[in-house]
C-alpha cells in the first residue's frame, strides 16, 4: 500500500471507531437500558474497536472506557439494595 492509501485507510478505521462509539453512547443515554445492558453494550463495543485498531487497547481504557463508565454510571440505575419483589416487613407496634 502506498502512504496515501494507509492515511485512507486509517481515517476510514477511525470514522468507524468513531460510529460505534457514538452509537453506543446514544444507546446508553437515551435508552432505559440496565446497568447491566449498558455494561454488556461496552463489552460488545470493545472488541469491535480493538478489531480496528488491534494495538489500541491502552487508549480504549484511557479514552473510551472511561468515558463509558461515567456515562455508565450517571444514566443507568444503581442496582437497588434488594432483588425485585422482595418485601421489607415493617417492624410492629411496640409493646
Amino acid at each position: 500500500m502506498t502512504r496515501t492509501e494507509l492515511i485512507a485507510d486509517e481515517a476510514r478505521r477511525a470514522r468507524k471507531v468513531t460510529q460505534i462509539v457514538d452509537i453506543a453512547t446514544a444507546l446508553i443515554a437515551q435508552s432505559a437500558m440496565s446497568r447491566r445492558e449498558a455494561e454488556a453494550l461496552v463489552e460488545y463495543a470493545r472488541p469491535a474497536i480493538l478489531e480496528l485498531f488491534p494495538d489500541g487497547a491502552q487508549t480504549f481504557e484511557v479514552v473510551y472506557a472511561r468515558r463509558f463508565r461515567r456515562l455508565i454510571d450517571e444514566c443507568t440505575p444503581t442496582v437497588a439494595p434488594y432483588p425485585p419483589g422482595v418485601v421489607i416487613p415493617f417492624p410492629g407496634p411496640r409493646r
